[in-house]
């Protein structure tokens, strides 16, 4: 395969054709329809919201005002207080309907308000940054800004659960199979416009915060159930009848109080001898009780839907169940781990519940739901972690509908970009560029100036990677690559505190790079400024070494130096090696930079002129202004 660097004006382009500046309006006109719904819905819900308020207000003055009447007067109808009460009672289930609906537009005004902010790259200050998920020692993860605040994560995301954010976050840091990614695009294609499915799912009202994690309940499912014998729950129906009858015989037919505490007693003997028991589940339950309501609400959204491309129906059918489906099983949960919590802690409510025996009957009920229903759970929070993930990408999909699905081979060593840009980085001021490499040339070479760009392009072919090998869109005009071993060294730093230099932390990067090297999957290699912080002697030997062992095990991929000496390591691999470069300007005082890959060397430097621009003083070098050889 040639290689190709496009240094033509058109390749470059800082905007999109007119024909996708108007599909970029597409998802803006949408988002501000939307809104504008929603606002009107407020103001018509705000009225009504006001009136019933006056209405209960009204109401309850009435009733207390039929009730005095009634205390003074010799003869009163008191049937005729059931009238406010009744009303009063209708106006507060209206009014608590209004008051969802009010709080969902409202929300809704909110959610379309990302949206737009995200249209418009004002998207840092808003959603999940995903720093959870940051591992220093991942090969690429922390060089392409994948997450973090102003991350590929941030802008991608929009999971209402842990389990999505898991998911997404490992289709970005795992390269899936050209099979894998066909199923995940044709997906994104399905749901890319359904946005009433993502605005149900983003207006759903459950809370939701860092510290719920659904993952809990899959740990705790999966633990053997420890359910009680028939001999304790018969006994503790007994003695729960038993305290009920001499309870009411106690209170209206003057039993003796003794009767009453003698049950209590002996249920007393019971909830010490079952005491282990009772506080492991309630401990237990309570740790997998995190996040169940969203979880309850966004599996009922899943079961409403049908779906047609294999992925998606794969999903759905992993929630079909016999008897109840999975969003009534996980709220039925819910429901039992709240009143077992009410039985134990509720000051009000654990003495009647005691004497009932309900901490035993809700244990064995919370045990008998793990017997049952457990086994289906990693299956339910599979599909609800895919499937938030294929929406988060169907959302960005949407929003970015001139960005092209990679086209990813089975096989091969092939990237084919053109009009690549960074999707970081706002559409106005991205210039793109074409490139091309893998059979030959295997190795590019990108000299350049300072601030000119090199690192950039190397984030940017990385990003473009990582989001075709999750399947999702491409910020380019064509993307043809097959699947490759990802492996960047471009933000390697000292360590004060392991005692680490920056050039030996720079070797040891480039040793985990090259340890991965040899495997059935090329790597693609992203390496920037190589091997820095030595002479200029060590550095070309070095890197000419390291390059070598790169290529001589199969592997392809790009380095950057600003250090002219080591682009004639081109010259000695041949016809598999090239060299491209960036360029500056200085025009009226000022270092000015186009971003345009260009084939060959760079022949300008501007080390000492950037000095001298931020006030170091007058930096003379007589060759500064001469061509580089």
């Amino acid at each position: 395969m040639a290689a190709h660097v496009s240094n033509t004006a058109s390749s470059r382009s800082t905007a999109l054709p007119a024909e996708s500046g108007c599909l970029l309006d597409i998802p803006r006109a949408e988002c501000q329809r939307r809104q504008a719904e929603f606002a009107q819905r407020v103001q018509v819900l705000s009225v009504a919201d006001r009136r019933l308020s006056l209405t209960r207000a009204t109401l309850f003055v009435a009733e207390v005002g039929l009730i005095t009447w009634g205390l003074n007067v010799a003869e009163f109808n008191w049937w005729l207080c059931l009238l406010p009460i009744a009303g009063f009672l209708v106006a507060v289930v209206k009014h608590e309907s209004v008051s969802r609906q009010l709080d969902r537009c409202r929300r809704g005004i909110v959610y379309h308000e990302q949206n737009l902010d995200r249209l418009d790259d004002r998207w840092l200050e808003s959603g999940n940054t995903g720093e959870r998920y940051v591992d220093e020692h991942h090969p690429y993860e922390c060089d392409l800004d994948l997450f973090g605040k102003g991350s590929l994560f941030q802008l991608l995301c929009r999971a209402r659960t842990r389990l999505g954010e898991d998911v997404l976050s490992d289709w970005l840091r795992q390269a899936a199979s050209s099979t894998v990614i066909d199923f995940r695009q044709r997906a994104i294609t399905e749901l890319r416009d359904r946005v009433d499915l993502r605005e149900n799912l983003a207006l759903l009202p459950a809370e939701v915060h860092d510290s719920l994690d659904q993952n809990q309940l899959l740990t705790w499912a999966a633990q053997p159930p420890h359910l009680l014998s028939r001999a304790w729950l018969i006994a503790s129906g007994v003695f729960g009848i038993a305290a009920i009858v001499c309870g009411f015989g106690w209170m209206a037919l003057g039993w003796p109080l003794a009767l009453l505490i003698g049950v209590a007693i002996i249920e007393l003997l019971m909830h010490f001898a079952l005491k282990d028991s009772l506080l492991r589940v309630a401990h237990d339950i309570d740790r997998a009780n995190s996040g169940l309501a969203i979880l309850s609400q966004v599996l009922s959204v899943l079961e409403a839907e049908r779906f047609q491309t294999p992925l998606l129906a794969a999903l759905r059918s992993q929630l079909e169940s016999e008897r109840h489906v999975p969003s009534w099983q996980i709220h039925r949960l819910q429901k039992l781990s709240a009143w077992l919590d009410s039985a134990l802690h509720n000051q009000l409510f654990a003495p009647i519940a005691f004497l009932l025996c309900l901490p035993i009957w809700l244990t064995n009920a919370i045990e008998r739901w793990r017997a049952s229903v457990g086994p289906h759970i990693e299956q339910w929070l599979d599909a609800v972690g895919q499937f938030e993930a294929v929406s988060s990408l169907a959302g960005y999909a949407f929003e970015h509908p001139g960005d092209p699905f990679a086209e990813v081979i089975a096989a091969g060593s092939v990237f084919e970009a053109t009009g690549l840009g960074h999707p970081l980085i706002p559409e106005a001021r991205c210039v793109r560029n074409d490139i091309q490499f893998g059979i030959e040339p295997r190795l590019v070479m990108v000299s350049g100036s300072n601030m000119s760009g090199k690192s950039t392009l190397l984030r940017t072919i990385g990003s473009n990677i990582v989001l075709a090998l999750a399947g999702a869109p491409v910020r380019a005009k064509r993307l043809r690559m097959s699947p490759v071993i990802l492996a960047s060294s471009i933000r390697v730093h000292d360590s004060l505190l392991e005692g680490s230099s920056l050039f030996y932390a720079v070797i040891s990067r480039l040793k985990g790079i090259v340890e991965r090297t040899g495997g059935p999957i090329p790597l693609l290699f992203l390496i920037d400024e190589i091997l820095p912080g030595t002479n200029s002697h060590d550095r070309r030997v070095g890197a000419e070494g390291i390059i070598r062992r790169l290529l001589d095990r199969g592997a392809v991929g790009l380095v950057t130096t600003h250090d002219l000496a080591l682009t004639d390591i081109v010259g000695q691999l041949g016809s598999i090696a090239l060299n491209v470069h960036f360029e500056d300007r200085l025009e009226a005082g000022r270092m000015t930079f186009d971003y345009q890959l260009r084939p060959g060397v760079v022949r300008r430097s501007n080390a000492l002129e950037l000095m001298r621009l931020v006030g170091l003083g007058e930096m003379k070098d007589d060759d500064q202004q001469t061509e580089l050889t």
